[in-house]
């Protein structure tokens, strides 16, 4: 097997997105408030360290020992600047005591543009390309707590801003976004031997309708990467409803569903062993020639074997697998003899849903089916005799096998501490959209 896959792997080193998702503002919006709490915390960890001081330059104005020693997040902002990024603001309120008698406080504006790129291992990384800070000195009175700018003093104080090392901590703000960027191309498993990655083709495009990312799947048997079907039509994400109120929305082309039947027909996680209630002995009652092969009343036993790659076809409000098996009747023990062979292709209806930030994917009831003979040790066989024979336990076994390898569901694309929420799973023809809302899962410490 492994020989055979290193030959097909140079005819699919097309790279090309089977799937993808769009981040709307209102998403945008969410994650901001969550990103506000995390940043909050650094900001006030970082700014009230023993070295904030470097915040103010030094020089022999009375103001610069300035100490820091209360900070509030009084405000902070993203928002989409089209074809470009991000433009993050924060506002900040500072106590600073510049001699031990006295207190004072400021407002700090952070402006920062901010970029998302691809490194070099093919990670997302988000990354500052301009910032800007001014600080006003704010006054209040002991009556009132309402704090009002003082002008006269707000161009002394912009000159004693550190603007490097303030815009050194709004790069510290990036690390645990990027830490949950790196997240998205994580392995996760499939089945016991089978693995899901999804990889970035690109950076992410930025628009008024929100972000796009385009997401190649990959899928790994045994540790190696397998090739899969190149699409036929190269996937492109559906234009973006600027209506959504949904956070975000999936996409997931009809290449994606085969390649994930593909990878578990290539796992083996498919291959079937079926008891049924035939003998040797009810058997030659329909089919003569098995009396003079069998002398003795033997059990039956039907293997299932894929002789072409199992194929998801998407249509309007519906999906559907065509399946193309071989069925061995096989009877003895302990050593198995196989004695006819059927052809089986069949088509079962596919459920789909979300939980979590898996999808759970359940053949439902078969739909169209038809058996023909494919080789034989007792004489030819009717379709009508094999249809008798074989049909109810293949109707019965072959979904129902089927479904205990896709009980586990399969992983989207998603990043550490998000899971889905509010999800709807809506078919189209050639691509299954998936708009749900985001929820941040809390944090410990």
């Amino acid at each position: 097997l492994s020989i055979l896959l290193s030959l097909l792997v140079p005819a699919h080193a097309t790279r090309s997105p089977d799937c993808g998702g769009i981040l709307t503002p209102s998403g945008l919006s969410y994650c901001k408030s969550g990103l506000r709490i995390s940043h909050a915390a650094v900001l006030r960890q970082d700014l009230m360290a023993p070295t904030a001081p470097e915040l103010f330059h030094s020089s022999s104005k009375p103001s610069s020992g300035n100490q820091i020693n209360s900070v509030k997040v009084a405000d902070l902002s993203l928002t989409l600047i089209p074809d470009t990024g991000l433009r993050l603001s924060i506002d900040v309120d500072l106590g600073v005591t510049p001699a031990p008698s006295t207190t004072k406080v400021m407002k700090l504006f952070i402006v920062s543009d901010l970029h998302v790129e691809m490194n070099p291992e093919g990670n997302l990384e988000m990354v500052t390309s301009a910032c800007k800070t001014s600080m006003e000195q704010m006054q209040s009175t002991e009556e009132t707590e309402r704090l009002t700018p003082r002008s006269s003093s707000s161009s002394d104080v912009d000159q004693e801003i550190n603007v490097d090392k303030i815009c050194l901590e709004v790069s510290r703000l990036l690390l645990l976004p990027n830490e949950r960027l790196m997240s998205l191309t994580d392995q996760f498993p499939v089945t016991p031997s089978c693995q899901v990655q999804y990889l970035p083709l690109a950076a992410p495009m930025f628009s008024e309708q929100g972000i796009t990312i385009s997401l190649q799947t990959t899928f790994q048997v045994v540790g190696m990467a397998i090739p899969l079907p190149v699409s036929p039509v190269p996937f492109s994400m559906p234009e973006p409803v600027s209506s959504s109120p949904s956070h975000l929305t999936l996409a997931f082309s009809e290449h994606f569903y085969s390649s994930l039947f593909f990878a578990l027909e290539m796992s083996g996680a498919f291959n079937m062993t079926m008891p049924s209630l035939l003998t040797t002995a009810t058997m030659a009652q329909k089919i003569t020639q098995m009396g003079s092969l069998f002398q003795e009343d033997l059990p039956v036993m039907l293997q299932a074997v894929f002789r072409s790659s199992p194929r998801v076809v998407l249509e309007e409000g519906k999906a559907a697998l065509k399946l193309f098996l071989t069925v061995h009747a096989e009877a003895g023990s302990p050593a198995f003899q196989s004695f006819l062979s059927v052809n089986v292709d069949m088509t079962t209806g596919l459920l789909l849903s979300v939980t979590d930030t898996r999808m759970m994917i359940s053949a439902a009831g078969i739909e169209e089916i038809e058996l023909s003979l494919a080789a034989s040790n007792v004489g030819p066989v009717p379709d009508a005799v094999l249809e008798e024979l074989f049909l109810p336990t293949i109707r019965e076994e072959v979904p129902a096998q089927m479904n205990v390898v896709l009980s586990e569901g399969i992983f989207l694309p998603h990043i550490s501490s998000f899971t889905y929420t509010d999800v709807n799973v809506v078919i189209h023809k050639d691509y299954v959209l998936v708009p749900c809302n985001l929820k941040l899962q809390a944090s410990i410490g």
